[in-house]
């Protein structure tokens, strides 16, 4: 199923510690010239493949009478959630989109995104538990320092989707 990528672990931070960083972020965070590519689009693709892949590895594992972890049951109860968030981030997502967005020059995000490695970031240190407070006070911590343009605030909540589908296909590669 591909290369086993950590799920996406962080220490877990207060919201001034969150501030801090993307304070950190901002600061070193250095823009490429030119346009990026549809990578996350590819990337969303791909995700829904695996994910369904290992769905119907869990399936099958349950209907062999194998017990399942939590987070397998999980995986089992809630794959229409998944798929409809993947249906909502592909069809809010124009293709092309990501080429307009500001992308990264170096690191380990290098050519993807400015506001897509910011929302990892956020997804990283939170545990992958969204709250408005905490998510408004990370963006305007950053801006504070780097402003985002108008297409990456109006694509954050889109971020969140991929940010969030990502983090499950690491969760559900190291479940199989």
């Amino acid at each position: 199923m591909g290369t086993t990528e950590p799920p996406l672990r962080g220490a877990i931070f207060t919201i001034e510690q969150l501030e801090l960083h993307a304070k950190t972020l901002a600061a070193g965070h250095a823009l490429s010239p030119g346009r990026g590519d549809d990578r996350l689009l590819r990337r969303l693709a791909d995700s829904e493949r695996v994910i369904d892949r290992c769905h119907e590895l869990m399936s099958g594992a349950h209907a062999a009478g194998r017990r399942l972890t939590l987070s397998a049951d999980w995986l089992l109860d809630n794959h229409y959630v998944i798929e409809e968030q993947i249906s909502l981030a592909r069809a809010h997502f124009p293709r092309g989109y990501s080429r307009q967005l500001p992308h990264l020059k170096g690191g380990e995000s290098a050519g993807l995104p400015r506001v897509y490695d910011l929302i990892l970031q956020f997804i990283s240190h939170v545990d992958g538990r969204v709250d408005a407070e905490a998510l408004a006070r990370f963006l305007s911590a950053y801006q504070s320092v780097t402003r985002l343009t108008l297409g990456e605030l109006w694509s954050v909540a889109i971020m969140l989707r991929l940010t969030v589908i990502e983090n499950l296909r690491r969760v559900a590669v190291s479940m199989s």
